[in-house]
């Protein structure tokens, strides 16, 4: 894993090594916040670019991490069945104080407070994808499958 100064990247890389899964983390030279940033710095579809996507619960007031392909929109309504409950979008500040990370930097490891996780069955056609490593310019790849296991997610159709 290469080495940062960064707080949020140290810790996803912190919990990649406490999951044992070897991943590395790359600090690229242009911002990888959009799905079509980071698809053409790593040179991928941008269907392998993992979106995390944070949405607040709109009676319970959780948060729901949503992992689903960067090629795709998440249908907010087909979603709120599966988890039980209206959802929106999370603000800034509430991504923030859930994960640990600003928004466009989010990773699917790291996170301060664990919030259910969702995964896009999209995300595993693929062999490999790409996520934010805690920052806008940081990123790593993982099996799907592993991310699914290691995160504990559910694969659901977001679209």
């Amino acid at each position: 894993m290469m080495v940062t100064e960064s707080g949020s990247v140290n810790r996803v890389a912190k919990a990649l090594r406490t999951l044992n899964i070897s991943a590395t983390i790359e600090e690229l030279p242009g911002s990888t916040r959009t799905a079509q940033e980071a698809a053409a710095a790593v040179g991928c579809d941008v269907a392998q670019i993992v979106k995390s996507l944070v949405f607040q619960g709109l009676i319970s007031g959780d948060a729901f991490l949503i992992l689903t392909s960067g090629a795709n929109q998440v249908d907010e309504k087909r979603v709120s069945q599966i988890v039980g409950e209206d959802i929106k979008f999370a603000s800034a500040d509430f991504v923030r104080e859930q994960t640990g990370f600003a928004i466009g930097g989010v990773s699917p490891f790291g996170i301060k407070i664990r919030p259910k996780i969702y995964i896009d069955q999209d995300l595993l056609l693929y062999d490999q994808v790409w996520a934010a490593a805690g920052s806008h310019h940081t990123v790593f790849s993982i099996p799907p499958g592993l991310l699914v296991t290691a995160t504990g997610g559910i694969p659901i159709q977001v679209k």
